[in-house]
């Protein structure tokens, strides 16, 4: 289990983030169309970018910069993945302008719990931690990050780095 912060507040995940180096757990997503979005059907280099609510300021920022500085790169798909409803995220992409990252709805299923990233306690108990997994064209993590207080943006030149 991790411990992060809310606004300095400690609250608990109920598990870590995979291991660098480790094969990544199969997940299965759901798009905005309402479709399946398994681990398998990525081809490629692959960037989680995983937060709690993109109704929030800075994960809504996250999804701003990782559509800007990742989704680019050849051979890598980036997916926001939040437990938030597929609507609210294609809503949300739609409205930005943001045609470059697939989001990924964790409402259904155990991404959260796989990837150790679901809230455990406090305030946001049931949401996703703020979190990057970035995993290469074999399905292995080659970098992770746990966001240590929730408020903060990830490292994204760390995570750009792991891809180069």
């Amino acid at each position: 289990m991790a411990t992060v912060t809310l606004k300095g507040n400690p609250i608990e995940t109920v598990g870590d983030l995979p291991k660098t180096g480790a094969k990544a757990p199969a997940f299965n997503l759901v798009k905005d169309d309402l479709s399946e979005l398994n681990l398998g059907d990525v081809s490629g280099r692959v960037v989680l970018n995983i937060f709690p609510s993109v109704d929030t300021g800075t994960c809504a920022m996250s999804v701003r910069q990782f559509n800007s500085k990742a989704s680019s790169l050849d051979n890598t798909t980036v997916i926001c993945v939040s437990k938030d409803l597929p609507f609210a995220l294609s809503r949300f992409c739609g409205a930005e302008g943001l045609n470059d990252v697939v989001v990924g709805s964790a409402f259904r299923g155990t991404f959260g719990e796989d990837y150790g990233v679901t809230f455990k306690t406090g305030p946001l108990t049931g949401l996703l931690s703020r979190a990057v997994v970035v995993i290469d064209e074999n399905g292995d993590v080659i970098y992770t990050e746990q966001v240590a207080e929730t408020a903060d943006e990830p490292d994204y030149e760390a995570a750009l780095n792991a891809l180069s």
